[in-house]
Protein backbone atom coordinates (compact mmCIF):
# COMPACT_ATOMS: atom_id res chain seq x y z
CA UNK A 1 0.00 0.00 0.00
CA UNK A 2 0.96 3.66 -0.29
CA UNK A 3 1.34 5.59 2.96
CA UNK A 4 2.75 8.89 4.18
CA UNK A 5 6.04 8.15 5.90
CA UNK A 6 8.18 10.14 8.30
CA UNK A 7 11.85 10.44 7.28
CA UNK A 8 13.01 13.17 9.67
CA UNK A 9 12.17 16.73 10.68
CA UNK A 10 10.42 18.47 7.79
CA UNK A 11 10.69 15.38 5.57
CA UNK A 12 7.62 13.24 4.84
CA UNK A 13 7.19 11.09 1.73
CA UNK A 14 4.58 8.77 0.26
CA UNK A 15 6.21 5.33 0.20
CA UNK A 16 5.13 1.76 -0.46
CA UNK A 17 4.58 -0.43 2.61
CA UNK A 18 3.20 -3.95 3.12
CA UNK A 19 -0.57 -4.03 3.50
CA UNK A 20 -1.61 -4.38 7.16
CA UNK A 21 -2.94 -7.72 8.36
CA UNK A 22 -5.12 -8.91 11.22
CA UNK A 23 -2.76 -9.50 14.15
CA UNK A 24 -5.22 -10.00 17.02
CA UNK A 25 -8.85 -11.17 17.14
CA UNK A 26 -9.96 -7.65 18.14
CA UNK A 27 -8.44 -6.03 15.00
CA UNK A 28 -10.10 -4.73 11.85
CA UNK A 29 -8.60 -3.66 8.52
CA UNK A 30 -10.02 -0.47 7.03
CA UNK A 31 -9.66 0.70 3.43
CA UNK A 32 -9.23 4.44 3.85
CA UNK A 33 -11.54 6.64 1.78
CA UNK A 34 -10.69 9.98 3.45
CA UNK A 35 -8.05 11.08 5.92
CA UNK A 36 -6.97 14.50 7.14
CA UNK A 37 -3.87 16.39 8.19
CA UNK A 38 -4.19 17.56 11.79
CA UNK A 39 -2.45 20.51 13.39
CA UNK A 40 -0.82 18.10 15.84
CA UNK A 41 0.71 16.28 12.85
CA UNK A 42 2.74 19.43 12.36
CA UNK A 43 4.28 18.90 15.81
CA UNK A 44 5.67 15.62 14.41
CA UNK A 45 6.70 17.23 11.15
CA UNK A 46 8.52 20.05 12.93
CA UNK A 47 10.32 17.78 15.39
CA UNK A 48 8.51 18.71 18.61
CA UNK A 49 7.43 15.17 19.50
CA UNK A 50 10.15 12.80 20.72
CA UNK A 51 10.68 9.21 19.59
CA UNK A 52 9.66 9.54 15.96
CA UNK A 53 11.55 7.11 13.73
CA UNK A 54 12.26 7.12 10.00
CA UNK A 55 9.75 4.83 8.34
CA UNK A 56 6.85 5.62 10.69
CA UNK A 57 3.45 5.93 8.99
CA UNK A 58 1.67 9.01 10.33
CA UNK A 59 -1.88 10.38 10.41
CA UNK A 60 -4.73 9.95 12.86
CA UNK A 61 -7.94 11.31 11.29
CA UNK A 62 -9.16 8.47 9.04
CA UNK A 63 -12.36 6.84 7.88
CA UNK A 64 -13.20 4.21 5.34
CA UNK A 65 -14.69 0.82 4.52
CA UNK A 66 -14.18 -2.30 6.63
CA UNK A 67 -12.27 -4.90 4.60
CA UNK A 68 -11.73 -7.58 7.24
CA UNK A 69 -12.42 -8.14 10.94
CA UNK A 70 -10.88 -10.39 13.57
CA UNK A 71 -12.84 -13.23 15.11
CA UNK A 72 -13.66 -11.26 18.29
CA UNK A 73 -15.04 -8.15 16.53
CA UNK A 74 -18.83 -7.93 16.95
CA UNK A 75 -19.93 -4.33 16.26
CA UNK A 76 -18.73 -3.92 12.68
CA UNK A 77 -18.43 -6.20 9.67
CA UNK A 78 -16.93 -6.24 6.19
CA UNK A 79 -18.46 -3.53 4.01
CA UNK A 80 -19.41 -1.20 6.86
CA UNK A 81 -18.45 2.46 6.55
CA UNK A 82 -16.75 3.71 9.70
CA UNK A 83 -14.91 6.65 11.25
CA UNK A 84 -11.87 5.67 13.33
CA UNK A 85 -11.03 7.32 16.66
CA UNK A 86 -7.47 8.64 16.90
CA UNK A 87 -7.25 7.34 20.48
CA UNK A 88 -6.93 3.56 20.71
CA UNK A 89 -8.85 2.16 23.67
CA UNK A 90 -9.51 -1.36 24.90
CA UNK A 91 -12.95 -0.55 26.29
CA UNK A 92 -12.65 -2.65 29.45
CA UNK A 93 -9.79 -1.32 31.64
CA UNK A 94 -10.56 0.88 34.66
CA UNK A 95 -9.97 4.09 32.69
CA UNK A 96 -12.12 3.07 29.72
CA UNK A 97 -14.90 2.12 32.14
CA UNK A 98 -14.73 5.70 33.48
CA UNK A 99 -15.06 7.06 29.90
CA UNK A 100 -11.42 8.20 30.10
CA UNK A 101 -10.58 6.49 26.83
CA UNK A 102 -7.45 8.52 26.09
CA UNK A 103 -5.95 7.13 29.29
CA UNK A 104 -6.48 3.45 28.39
CA UNK A 105 -4.13 1.14 30.28
CA UNK A 106 -3.81 -1.48 27.54
CA UNK A 107 -3.51 0.12 24.11
CA UNK A 108 0.06 1.46 24.15
CA UNK A 109 2.29 -1.49 23.18
CA UNK A 110 5.37 0.54 24.14
CA UNK A 111 4.03 1.81 27.45
CA UNK A 112 7.46 1.67 29.07
CA UNK A 113 8.55 4.64 26.92
CA UNK A 114 5.67 6.78 28.17
CA UNK A 115 6.16 5.68 31.78
CA UNK A 116 9.75 6.92 31.68
CA UNK A 117 8.68 10.26 30.19
CA UNK A 118 5.40 10.87 32.02
CA UNK A 119 5.20 8.60 35.05
CA UNK A 120 2.30 6.63 33.53
CA UNK A 121 1.31 5.68 29.99
CA UNK A 122 -1.76 7.17 28.32
CA UNK A 123 -3.52 5.40 25.45
CA UNK A 124 -1.78 4.49 22.24
CA UNK A 125 -2.41 6.86 19.34
CA UNK A 126 -2.33 6.20 15.63
CA UNK A 127 0.80 7.52 13.91
CA UNK A 128 2.03 9.58 16.85
CA UNK A 129 5.54 8.42 17.80
CA UNK A 130 6.97 5.48 19.70
CA UNK A 131 6.24 7.34 22.92
CA UNK A 132 2.58 6.53 22.27
CA UNK A 133 2.93 3.12 20.71
CA UNK A 134 4.62 3.46 17.32
CA UNK A 135 1.29 2.33 15.81
CA UNK A 136 1.06 2.87 12.02
CA UNK A 137 -1.20 5.79 11.20
CA UNK A 138 -4.06 6.54 8.86
CA UNK A 139 -2.61 8.68 6.05
CA UNK A 140 -2.47 5.52 4.02
CA UNK A 141 -4.52 3.28 1.76
CA UNK A 142 -5.22 0.78 4.55
CA UNK A 143 -5.17 0.83 8.35
CA UNK A 144 -5.11 -1.85 11.02
CA UNK A 145 -7.44 -0.79 13.85
CA UNK A 146 -6.76 -2.47 17.22
CA UNK A 147 -9.77 -2.88 19.54
CA UNK A 148 -11.97 -2.16 16.54
CA UNK A 149 -15.25 -2.54 18.44
CA UNK A 150 -14.26 0.38 20.68
CA UNK A 151 -12.37 2.49 18.15
CA UNK A 152 -14.88 2.95 15.34
CA UNK A 153 -18.34 4.37 14.78
CA UNK A 154 -20.53 3.08 11.97
CA UNK A 155 -21.92 5.63 9.51
CA UNK A 156 -25.26 4.30 8.35
CA UNK A 157 -26.48 7.40 6.51
CA UNK A 158 -25.37 8.71 3.12
CA UNK A 159 -23.65 11.75 4.62
CA UNK A 160 -20.49 12.62 2.71
CA UNK A 161 -17.15 11.69 4.22
CA UNK A 162 -16.38 15.37 4.66
CA UNK A 163 -19.32 15.82 7.04
CA UNK A 164 -18.37 12.98 9.40
CA UNK A 165 -14.59 12.55 9.01
CA UNK A 166 -13.77 14.98 11.82
CA UNK A 167 -15.48 12.75 14.38
CA UNK A 168 -12.11 10.98 14.34
CA UNK A 169 -10.47 13.81 16.29
CA UNK A 170 -10.99 17.53 15.91
CA UNK A 171 -14.76 17.84 16.45
CA UNK A 172 -14.66 15.79 19.68
CA UNK A 173 -11.44 17.60 20.63
CA UNK A 174 -13.03 21.03 20.24
CA UNK A 175 -16.17 19.91 22.05
CA UNK A 176 -14.24 18.40 24.96
CA UNK A 177 -12.12 21.59 25.15
CA UNK A 178 -15.27 23.67 25.59
CA UNK A 179 -16.66 21.15 28.08
CA UNK A 180 -13.39 21.19 30.06
CA UNK A 181 -13.63 24.99 30.23
CA UNK A 182 -16.76 24.51 32.37
CA UNK A 183 -18.64 27.20 30.46
CA UNK A 184 -21.67 28.62 32.24
CA UNK A 185 -24.54 30.52 30.68
CA UNK A 186 -23.41 33.97 29.55
CA UNK A 187 -19.67 33.41 30.09
CA UNK A 188 -17.02 35.26 28.11
CA UNK A 189 -14.72 32.69 26.48
CA UNK A 190 -11.34 33.55 24.96
CA UNK A 191 -9.90 31.01 22.53
CA UNK A 192 -6.34 31.16 21.27
CA UNK A 193 -6.02 29.62 17.80
CA UNK A 194 -8.37 29.78 14.82
CA UNK A 195 -7.18 26.52 13.33
CA UNK A 196 -9.54 23.54 13.01
CA UNK A 197 -9.61 22.63 16.72
CA UNK A 198 -10.09 26.27 17.68
CA UNK A 199 -12.95 26.64 15.21
CA UNK A 200 -14.75 23.58 16.60
CA UNK A 201 -14.13 24.88 20.11
CA UNK A 202 -15.84 28.16 19.16
CA UNK A 203 -18.85 26.31 17.75
CA UNK A 204 -18.99 24.16 20.87
CA UNK A 205 -18.71 27.14 23.23
CA UNK A 206 -21.87 28.62 21.71
CA UNK A 207 -23.62 25.23 22.07
CA UNK A 208 -22.79 25.32 25.79
CA UNK A 209 -24.29 28.74 26.40
CA UNK A 210 -21.37 31.15 26.08
CA UNK A 211 -22.49 34.77 26.02
CA UNK A 212 -19.42 36.04 24.20
CA UNK A 213 -16.56 34.32 22.33
CA UNK A 214 -13.29 36.08 21.49
CA UNK A 215 -10.77 34.39 19.17
CA UNK A 216 -7.06 35.24 18.99
CA UNK A 217 -4.82 34.48 15.99
CA UNK A 218 -2.72 36.31 13.42
CA UNK A 219 -3.55 34.54 10.14
CA UNK A 220 -6.07 36.69 8.20
CA UNK A 221 -7.98 33.86 6.53
CA UNK A 222 -8.32 31.99 9.81
CA UNK A 223 -9.59 35.08 11.60
CA UNK A 224 -12.04 35.64 8.75
CA UNK A 225 -13.30 32.04 8.92
CA UNK A 226 -13.78 32.43 12.68
CA UNK A 227 -15.83 35.59 12.18
CA UNK A 228 -17.84 34.30 9.24
CA UNK A 229 -18.58 30.73 10.36
CA UNK A 230 -18.32 30.94 14.16
CA UNK A 231 -19.77 34.43 14.79
CA UNK A 232 -16.98 35.48 17.16
CA UNK A 233 -15.08 38.65 17.94
CA UNK A 234 -11.44 38.44 16.88
CA UNK A 235 -8.06 39.82 17.92
CA UNK A 236 -5.01 39.77 15.65
CA UNK A 237 -2.11 39.36 18.06
CA UNK A 238 0.38 40.59 15.47
CA UNK A 239 -1.34 43.99 15.64
CA UNK A 240 -1.87 44.18 19.40
CA UNK A 241 0.95 45.20 21.74
CA UNK A 242 -0.76 43.68 24.77
CA UNK A 243 -3.32 40.89 24.31
CA UNK A 244 -3.84 40.52 28.06
CA UNK A 245 -4.49 44.25 28.40
CA UNK A 246 -6.84 44.21 25.41
CA UNK A 247 -8.86 41.33 26.88
CA UNK A 248 -9.07 43.21 30.17
CA UNK A 249 -10.34 46.28 28.33
CA UNK A 250 -12.96 44.17 26.52
CA UNK A 251 -14.22 42.67 29.78
CA UNK A 252 -14.33 45.70 32.03
CA UNK A 253 -11.04 44.78 33.68
CA UNK A 254 -12.19 41.38 34.94
CA UNK A 255 -10.75 39.16 32.20
CA UNK A 256 -12.43 36.31 30.30
CA UNK A 257 -14.21 33.72 32.44
CA UNK A 258 -12.81 30.82 30.44
CA UNK A 259 -9.55 30.72 28.45
CA UNK A 260 -8.76 27.94 25.96
CA UNK A 261 -5.38 27.15 24.43
CA UNK A 262 -6.21 25.54 21.09
CA UNK A 263 -2.66 26.00 19.78
CA UNK A 264 -0.22 23.93 21.80
CA UNK A 265 3.50 23.41 21.39
CA UNK A 266 4.12 25.59 18.35
CA UNK A 267 2.53 28.87 19.34
CA UNK A 268 4.04 32.09 17.98
CA UNK A 269 4.89 35.28 19.87
CA UNK A 270 4.26 38.78 18.59
CA UNK A 271 6.63 40.03 21.32
CA UNK A 272 10.13 39.34 19.98
CA UNK A 273 11.69 39.79 23.42
CA UNK A 274 9.62 36.86 24.71
CA UNK A 275 10.34 34.83 21.58
CA UNK A 276 14.08 35.41 21.87
CA UNK A 277 14.10 34.55 25.56
CA UNK A 278 12.24 31.30 24.92
CA UNK A 279 14.54 30.42 22.02
CA UNK A 280 17.48 30.82 24.37
CA UNK A 281 15.77 28.55 26.91
CA UNK A 282 15.25 25.93 24.22
CA UNK A 283 18.91 26.16 23.23
CA UNK A 284 19.86 25.64 26.87
CA UNK A 285 17.42 22.69 27.08
CA UNK A 286 15.37 24.41 29.79
CA UNK A 287 12.19 23.95 27.80
CA UNK A 288 11.17 22.20 24.61
CA UNK A 289 7.79 23.63 23.59
CA UNK A 290 6.66 27.21 23.04
CA UNK A 291 4.55 28.47 25.97
CA UNK A 292 3.38 31.85 24.64
CA UNK A 293 -0.33 31.00 24.57
CA UNK A 294 -0.26 29.33 27.98
CA UNK A 295 1.51 32.36 29.44
CA UNK A 296 -1.06 34.76 27.97
CA UNK A 297 -4.05 32.63 28.93
CA UNK A 298 -2.93 32.38 32.56
CA UNK A 299 -2.37 36.13 32.78
CA UNK A 300 -5.63 36.97 30.99
CA UNK A 301 -8.04 34.60 32.71
CA UNK A 302 -10.17 36.15 35.43
CA UNK A 303 -9.64 35.22 39.06
CA UNK A 304 -11.35 31.92 39.78
CA UNK A 305 -11.64 31.19 36.05
CA UNK A 306 -10.88 28.07 34.07
CA UNK A 307 -8.06 27.27 31.65
CA UNK A 308 -8.74 24.47 29.13
CA UNK A 309 -5.85 23.07 27.09
CA UNK A 310 -6.68 20.96 24.01
CA UNK A 311 -3.47 22.12 22.30
CA UNK A 312 -0.86 19.35 22.24
CA UNK A 313 2.30 19.70 24.30
CA UNK A 314 5.02 17.10 24.15
CA UNK A 315 7.69 18.24 26.59
CA UNK A 316 8.42 21.00 29.12
CA UNK A 317 7.45 24.69 29.24
CA UNK A 318 7.92 27.64 31.57
CA UNK A 319 4.69 29.30 32.70
CA UNK A 320 3.68 31.84 35.41
CA UNK A 321 2.57 29.23 37.93
CA UNK A 322 2.50 31.81 40.70
CA UNK A 323 -0.14 33.78 38.82
CA UNK A 324 -2.19 30.65 38.17
CA UNK A 325 -2.06 29.61 41.83
CA UNK A 326 -2.76 33.00 43.34
CA UNK A 327 -5.63 33.67 40.92
CA UNK A 328 -7.18 30.32 41.81
CA UNK A 329 -7.37 29.04 38.24
CA UNK A 330 -8.74 25.61 37.42
CA UNK A 331 -6.85 23.75 34.69
CA UNK A 332 -8.31 20.92 32.60
CA UNK A 333 -6.46 19.30 29.72
CA UNK A 334 -5.64 16.05 27.98
CA UNK A 335 -5.92 14.02 24.82
CA UNK A 336 -9.53 13.58 23.78
CA UNK A 337 -11.77 10.80 25.06
CA UNK A 338 -13.05 10.48 21.51
CA UNK A 339 -15.27 7.43 21.98
CA UNK A 340 -17.31 9.27 24.61
CA UNK A 341 -18.28 11.95 22.09
CA UNK A 342 -18.58 10.20 18.72
CA UNK A 343 -22.23 9.10 18.96
CA UNK A 344 -23.74 12.33 20.39
CA UNK A 345 -21.76 14.49 17.97
CA UNK A 346 -22.76 12.31 15.02
CA UNK A 347 -26.37 12.91 16.06
CA UNK A 348 -25.77 16.67 15.96
CA UNK A 349 -24.42 16.33 12.42
CA UNK A 350 -27.32 14.12 11.31
CA UNK A 351 -29.82 16.64 12.75
CA UNK A 352 -28.17 19.47 10.81
CA UNK A 353 -27.08 21.34 13.94
CA UNK A 354 -23.55 21.60 12.53
CA UNK A 355 -21.85 20.89 9.18
CA UNK A 356 -18.20 20.21 10.00
CA UNK A 357 -17.13 20.43 6.36
CA UNK A 358 -17.16 24.25 6.49
CA UNK A 359 -13.48 24.41 7.36
CA UNK A 360 -12.10 22.24 4.54
CA UNK A 361 -9.99 24.39 2.23
CA UNK A 362 -8.03 21.74 0.32
CA UNK A 363 -8.87 18.23 -0.90
CA UNK A 364 -5.94 16.39 -2.47
CA UNK A 365 -4.82 12.89 -3.42
CA UNK A 366 -2.61 11.13 -0.88
CA UNK A 367 0.37 11.45 -3.22
CA UNK A 368 0.27 15.23 -2.73
CA UNK A 369 0.53 14.95 1.06
CA UNK A 370 4.19 16.09 1.38
CA UNK A 371 3.45 19.35 -0.45
CA UNK A 372 0.29 19.87 1.60
CA UNK A 373 2.19 19.44 4.87
CA UNK A 374 4.50 22.26 3.86
CA UNK A 375 1.60 24.42 2.70
CA UNK A 376 -0.37 23.80 5.91
CA UNK A 377 2.62 24.54 8.14
CA UNK A 378 3.53 27.71 6.25
CA UNK A 379 -0.11 28.95 6.13
CA UNK A 380 0.06 29.29 2.34
CA UNK A 381 -2.82 29.44 -0.14
CA UNK A 382 -5.38 29.97 2.62
CA UNK A 383 -4.75 26.45 3.89
CA UNK A 384 -6.79 25.71 7.02
CA UNK A 385 -7.83 22.06 6.71
CA UNK A 386 -6.58 19.42 4.28
CA UNK A 387 -8.45 16.22 3.41
CA UNK A 388 -6.46 13.54 1.60
CA UNK A 389 -8.01 10.92 -0.66
CA UNK A 390 -6.01 7.67 -0.89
Amino acid sequence: MRALTYHGQGDVRVDTHPDPKIELPTDAIIRITSTAICGSDLHLYDGFVPMMKAGDIIGHEPMGIVEEVGSAVKNIKKGDRVVVSFTISCGHCWFCEQDLYSMCDNSNPKAENAVKAMGHSPAGLFGFSHLLGGIPGGQAEYLRVPYADHGTIKIESDLADEKVLFLSDIFPTGYMAAENAQIEEGDTVAIWGCGPVGLFTMKSAWMMGAGRVIAIDQVPERLEMARQHCNVETLDFSKEDDIVGKLNDMTGGRGPDRCIDAVGAESHAANMVSATADSLKQTAHLQSDHPYVLQQAIMACRKGGTLSIPGVYAQSVTVPMGAAMNKGLTWKMGQTNVQHYMKPLLEKIEKGEIDPSFMITHTEPLENAPAMYAKFRDKEDGCIKVVLKP
